[in-house]
């Protein structure tokens, strides 16, 4: 019997000899099934998906690097450009950071390169410090020009109310890795030309100067010469004179233009408080005369002549004192003329018949005189008149 045989008989559908199995392999009846082989995949396949990588990785660092180029581009404008170091040295001003501006390439200068420009080589930088600066606001680029190796740059500011405009030349340096350095091909300083009457010193912005410390003459600084002082443009300077001698409102400059000659003429007046003591040391001075009992006191700006003798001693008195005014004359001052006048009684003895006649008469005069300023500040006042010696 069939069931003797140990095993289930299979449908005679499934057992049909030389049947194909799954994979192309034969199955032979009596016999175990091979191993089953998993194909790889094709080739054609795997080129595609490897074609497909490389050009998201190509576009992908395409868009890298154009990115890391826009982003130099920006950081190269922004901080390495003409326009950032010229932008860098005004911020620099308007900080109140006068060394550091001073320090940038292409600012400082030497007496030799003030020389070939036309400027006075002796110049002083006494100016060139924070204390001097004046305000600067709203400063901004609003022109960059290249030009060969120069490049024109614009700012536009504020300075303390005044709006103004400065052109700076700008030249490559050199570099520093890949980024580009400059420096300015003419330095932004100028000269201000600055002379000052009634005074020997002065206020620049409210920084004291005297012209004994910046003029190359030192102590033999003539009163009347101009000095020649550094200023950094742009810039607003404010000169003015404010001692118990003389004073003046102040007279405002923009130093705008590098590199250039800036006159300044400051005339400073007599304070009020100042004329009323020389007023006062006058009117001592021609009192104390009047005490002298001799027709023709000595030092005095008055006197009066007779052909006769007199027969006691005359008596001065001062009727009309004269009405002071000053102007600044050098380092000092002088009293301009003015008008006075003296009474005289005296008795007269004439030479001829001994006849005795009394004298009263007014007698006018002039006063003028000089004021000499020390250099502690005080005034040494010397009055004289038209025949005084």
């Amino acid at each position: 019997m069939d069931a003797a045989s140990g095993g289930a008989s299979a449908p005679a559908s499934d057992a049909t000899p030389g049947a194909a199995a799954p994979g192309g392999e034969t199955s032979v009846p009596g016999t175990a099934a091979p191993p089953r082989l998993v194909q790889p995949p094709a080739k054609q396949r795997r080129r595609r998906s490897l074609a497909l990588d490389l050009t998201i990785l190509g576009a992908v660092g395409a868009v890298l690097v154009a990115a890391v180029f826009a982003a130099w581009g920006v950081i190269e404008r922004e901080f390495y450009s003409p326009s950032a170091f010229v932008e860098r040295y005004v911020g620099l001003l308007a900080g109140g950071r006068a060394a550091d501006a001073l320090a940038l390439p292409g600012v400082a200068v030497t007496s030799a390169e003030l020389e070939a420009a036309g400027l006075p080589p002796t110049a002083s930088d006494a100016l060139l410090r924070s204390d001097a600066l004046a305000s600067l606001d709203d400063a901004h680029v609003t022109s960059a020009v290249t030009e060969g190796d120069i490049t024109r740059v614009t700012v536009a500011y504020t300075a303390r109310g005044y709006d103004g405009t400065t052109t700076f030349s700008v030249e490559r340096d050199g570099s520093v890795g890949p980024a580009p350095t400059w420096r300015f091909a003419k330095s932004p300083l100028a000269v201000m030309n600055l002379s000052v009457t009634g005074s020997m010193s002065f206020d620049v912005n409210g920084f004291q100067v005297d012209k004994r410390q910046v003029s190359p003459d030192g102590m033999d600084a003539d009163p009347l010469a101009p000095v020649a002082l550094l200023v950094f443009s742009p810039g607003l300077y404010s000169v003015s004179v404010d001692t118990a001698i003389s004073s003046t409102p102040g007279v405002a400059v923009l130093s705008d233009s590098p590199f250039h000659a800036i006159p300044v003429e400051v005339q400073a007046r007599a304070t009020d408080e100042f004329v009323d003591v020389v007023q006062r040391r006058v009117e001592e001075f021609l009192t104390q005369c009047a005490t002298q009992q001799v027709l023709q006191p000595t030092s005095c700006p008055f006197g009066y002549f007779v052909q006769d003798r007199i027969d006691d001693l005359p008596t001065w008195s001062i009727v009309t004192q004269p009405k002071v005014a000053v102007e600044p004359d050098g380092a000092g001052w002088r009293i301009l003329p003015a008008d006075a006048v003296a009474h005289l009684d005296v008795d007269i003895r004439s030479i001829f018949d001994g006849r005795v006649r009394p004298l009263s008469e007014d007698v006018p005069f002039i006063v003028k005189g000089t004021i000499t300023v020390q250099p502690d500040g005080s005034a040494s006042i010397v009055v004289t008149g038209p025949d005084t010696q």
